[in-house]
Parts: structure tokens; C-alpha cells; sequence
């Protein structure tokens, strides 16, 4: 039967047939999809896991953490922590690992829309943005410049159209907006409408939380919908390493967690600097950090939704430079990722920060091996893994087109070989080899060109003299044409018109309607 339905699509003619294959397929014709299960690759052993919990164990209870404000402090001797003669603050390790014991352990990053809803639980990668940069590469002129709230958008609603980045931190910094309070609420305004993904941000001061969050159920339809389904992230940087609290961004999770926002709890110390040089030090450090954030968060509220995101960054020790890019780097955030499985944790670590300057060579392999092995590691929301450029200095649109096909690639690589009875294809080979002699027009070859089989938007296959035909144009360039159609065309009206007015009419926001639409 699969035989006689696939027939008349081979005599359909061949502008269709192309057509018919570049149009996505369903959901359920996929050959990757969010959530995809990693954990196959573990840099760490047994021994090895046990070996660094230990040494968490010890910084968190020997030598504790400068910097806690008072409300942390009283939460965490209420439970048998202490403040020594230096002022720093000690959890005991049984607090830890009772709070590892019962903190959430799985729950829903909500889109805006259901589509785009991601389920977080052990080992399910999913792959985002990230960065924060101050520049960006402009698409016209090659050239850094700073980058603006308008940019901000942009990126996002380029995003919004690709199906292997499942999620949007923010990823620039917004430079044209100079109040503080208006650039939090901006920042949030811009992502959220440029697309309907999961989103996070950072906010800048403890008093704009409350503010933004207004914005955010205001984007829901009313007071008390976002904390219902909560579709942005709080990005904390809550340590500055070594083992320092950071003030204003405890105070703000203190305000953020009871009102119902999910917290990204960011550890980034870089190797040689700001965390030990040795790779598993590092490992330790950041351990300790995240699970300090983790274990306050939980002391707010039982039910908190956190994901622990002890990112340590690599340095070129020859220059103290950050280097994204390394291959330290990529082996110091699998092995990151491997112990927060262990504790059974949702989980982020960066990848794809290449040192770069542009979307070329060294940016590809850089970003490839860098994001294959935390996947591979089984991180749950990888971030950064898109569009940076330069050690996070910053972001190139082309590279956000370019990067997709590398991410889809790498989660063909996540869901690797199915085998059953179907797929070896026993009968297949019978069939074949008793009938025509080649798989090309089976049923199972057409039935399975989207389920098993990735194709690029923008990566070439075509031969070297097709690909001089048309103009022997490199990725980069076929890729800024890809991001000039988007632009050209994708303008989300997730948030309708009357909600955009009312958050006009009560928010400062300083993105022109007019450029978000097709008349700009």
C-alpha cells in the first residue's frame, strides 16, 4: 500500500516535488526536535563525580561565601548555616544535599504560544541564544557598531523562524536605551515581541522587578496570568567568582521568586582569573556557586523553578583573554553538565562562544565541537550556542542562519541510531534485492526522507559546477540574504494590537510601532 501511495507523487512534476520537499514537515515527520535525550558523552567517571561533589561539598561548607545580604543570611542559619570571622557565609552540606534531594527536578519553559512550549527533565537538550553583547556586526556593512534596541527585535524575530534555536536569552545589550528602569522594560518589550519562544532576561535593579513582571502579565492578558504559565526566565548573575555573592542580583531574586518567575542562576568564572586554572577546579567552583544560588532560591520558595547554570569559561593564559572557543572549553562544560545530571538538576552551560570576529572557518569548528559535546553531555537549555561572535564582544544575523543548520546537524548527532525491526530493515533488503535493485523509489526511502534524514537551509550540497552556475557564493553571503528575507517579512503579531497599545499607554516603550511592520 505505502508503495501504490508514493507512485503518483513520482510522475507529480519536478517543480513540485521541490517545492513539496522545502516546505517543513510536520511535526511528526521530524528528523529532530527539542528535547532530543543526550547524556551519551560523560568526560567524567564514576570516581571522578565523586571526587568533585566532594570538593563542592567542602567550598560550600569550609570556606562559604562573601557577600550575602541579610535576608539570606537569616534564611540559611535558620537552617544550620553560619557567618565565620571573615564575614562569609557557610551552608552546611546536609542543607545542600536535602535541597538537591527535593528541588524541582523537571517542570515547562513556556512559550508564549503552546507550540513552543519546552519540557525540561533529565538529559532532554534543548538549544538557545544568549550573550548579552554590547555589538553587533552589521549585515550590510560587515563592520561592529553598537547595537540598539531596534537590533534587539530584529534578532529576536529572527529567532522566531528558526526551528533548531528553541529559545531566546537575550543577546544584546540595548545601548541607545540610557535609562535603567527603561532599558529593563524595553529589553523585556523587545524580545518578547519579537518572538513566541521561551525567553529570558536579566534585570538591572531589585525595584524594576515588580515593573517588569506587570509588563509580563500584562503581555498575558492580566494581573496573575504570567505566574500561571510563565514564559520568560530571571538571567541572575548571582556570584561574581570567586565565591562572592552578587548584592542587587540576591535582592532581586528575593522579589522574583515569590512572584512566580523561573531563575537562571549564572556562575561564569574564567579559568586563570576568576576561577582555579586547573579544568575540574573549575568544574568545583562553579558547582559550588550554582548550588549556593540554588539552595536560597529553594529557602524563598520550595517550589521554585530553577535551572543551575554554572558556566566557567576557559582562558588563553597567555593573554588572561577569554577563549570561548577552546577545546578546554568545550570539555569543561560537558563535564559541568555531567555532574549537574547527577544531582538529577536542571541544567545550563554556554556553548558556541567562538573568538571568532565573523560567521568563518574557525567559527563553525569552534561552535561545532563546543555545542556537540554539552549535548552530547546531555545539558538541559545550552546557551550562546547561536549568532556570538568574538568572546561574546559580538553577534552576526548571518550567523544565526548558519548556526541552525549546525544545531540541527548536532541533534541528528543527540538522537543517533534507532533500532528495531523496522529500521534494520530486513524486509526492505529483501524486497530490493529481488525487485529492482536500488532503495531510491521504496516506499521506506520516501516515507522516511523527513523522519530519519536533516536537511540545511543554507549549507551547500550542490556539485562544484552547479555551485559556480549560481554565482559560487559563500555561506555567509547566501545566509545574509536568507536574514534580509526574513527581516523583509516576519513581523509576530503574537502580542495583538490592543495589547501593544495598552503596554504603550503604561510602559515606556521606546520601539517605534512603525518599525514593526512591513512599512519599515
Amino acid at each position: 500500500m505505502d508503495q501504490a501511495v508514493a507512485r503518483p507523487r513520482r510522475r507529480r512534476g519536478r517543480s513540485a516535488r521541490l517545492a513539496e520537499r522545502a516546505a517543513p514537515p510536520a511535526a511528526d515527520e521530524r528528523a529532530v526536535w527539542p528535547g532530543l535525550t543526550g547524556g551519551r558523552y560523560r568526560p567524567l567517571s564514576e570516581a571522578d563525580e565523586a571526587r568533585v561533589h566532594e570538593a563542592v561539598m567542602r567550598l560550600v561548607e569550609e570556606v562559604g561565601f562573601a557577600g550575602a545580604i541579610p535576608p539570606m543570611v537569616e534564611r540559611v542559619t535558620a537552617r544550620g548555616g553560619w557567618v565565620c570571622e571573615h564575614g562569609r557565609l557557610h551552608f552546611p552540606r546536609a542543607l545542600v544535599e536535602d535541597v538537591l534531594a527535593r528541588c524541582r527536578k523537571s517542570f515547562v519553559a513556556w512559550g508564549q504560544t503552546r507550540e513552543h512550549d519546552l519540557e525540561i527533565a533529565a538529559g532532554r537538550v534543548h538549544l538557545g541564544s544568549g550573550g548579552a553583547s554590547p555589538n553587533i556586526v552589521d549585515l550590510e556593512t560587515g563592520r561592529y557598531r553598537g547595537a540598539t534596541l531596534g537590533d534587539l527585535y530584529d534578532v529576536a524575530r529572527l529567532v522566531d523562524t528558526q526551528p533548531n534555536i528553541h529559545f531566546y536569552d537575550r543577546s544584546l545589550v540595548a545601548r541607545d536605551v540610557e535609562d535603567v528602569r527603561a532599558f529593563d522594560l524595553n529589553t523585556a518589550y523587545a524580545i518578547l515581541s519579537g518572538t513566541a519562544k521561551h525567553v529570558g532576561t536579566s534585570i538591572t535593579a531589585a525595584d524594576h522587578v515588580e515593573d517588569v513582571v506587570a509588563l509580563f502579565d500584562a503581555v498575558a492578558g492580566g494581573e496573575g496570568r504570567y505566574r500561571r504559565r510563565p514564559f520568560a526566565m530571571l538571567l541572575s548573575c548571582h556570584v561574581v567568582p570567586p565565591m562572592r555573592f552578587a548584592e542587587e542580583a540576591l535582592r532581586a531574586i528575593e522579589k522574583a521568586v515569590p512572584l512566580g518567575m523561573p531563575v537562571m542562576l549564572v556562575s561564569a568564572g574564567q579559568a586563570g582569573a576568576t576561577a582555579p586554572v586547573k579544568l575540574a577546579g573549575a568544574v568545583a567552583q562553579a558547582l559550588a556557586e550554582a548550588l549556593a544560588g540554588l539552595v536560597y532560591c529553594n529557602l524563598i520558595d520550595p517550589d521554585v523553578t530553577v535551572v543551575a547554570g554554572p558556566k566557567p569559561i576557559v582562558s588563553d593564559l597567555r593573554t588572561g583573554a577569554m577563549c570561548g572557543g577552546s577545546g578546554e572549553q568545550a570539555v569543561v562544560a560537558a563535564a559541568t553538565a555531567q555532574m549537574a545530571r547527577a544531582y538529577g538538576i536542571p541544567c545550563s552551560v554556554m556553548a558556541g562562544i567562538t573568538d571568532s570576529k565573523i560567521p568563518d572557518a574557525q567559527s563553525g569548528f569552534e561552535k561545532a565541537y563546543t555545542v556537540t559535546l554539552a549535548a552530547q553531555a546531555g545539558c538541559s537549555m545550552i546557551t550562546q550556542t547561536c549568532g556570538m561572535q568574538a568572546s561574546l564582544l559580538g553577534l552576526a544575523m548571518e550567523g544565526y542562519v548558519i548556526d541552525n543548520d549546525m544545531l540541527g546537524a548536532i541533534l541528528r548527532t543527540v538522537r543517533g541510531v534507532e533500532v528495531d525491526d523496522e529500521s534494520l530493515s530486513v524486509e526492505t533488503i529483501r524486497d530490493v534485492v529481488l525487485g529492482e535493485g536500488h532503495y531510491l523509489g521504496h516506499a521506506q526511502t520516501l516515507a522516511n526522507m523527513t523522519r530519519d534524514y536533516l536537511y540545511p537551509t543554507v549549507a551547500d550540497r550542490l556539485s562544484p559546477s552547479d555551485w559556480e552556475e549560481r554565482g559560487a557564493r559563500d555561506i555567509r553571503e547566501r545566509a545574509r540574504d536568507e536574514v534580509r528575507r526574513i527581516l523583509a517579512r516576519h513581523f509576530p503579531r503574537h502580542i495583538d494590537d490592543g495589547t501593544d497599545t495598552r503596554l504603550r499607554e503604561r510602559f515606556p516603550i521606546a520601539l517605534p510601532r512603525e518599525r514593526m511592520s512591513p512599512a519599515s
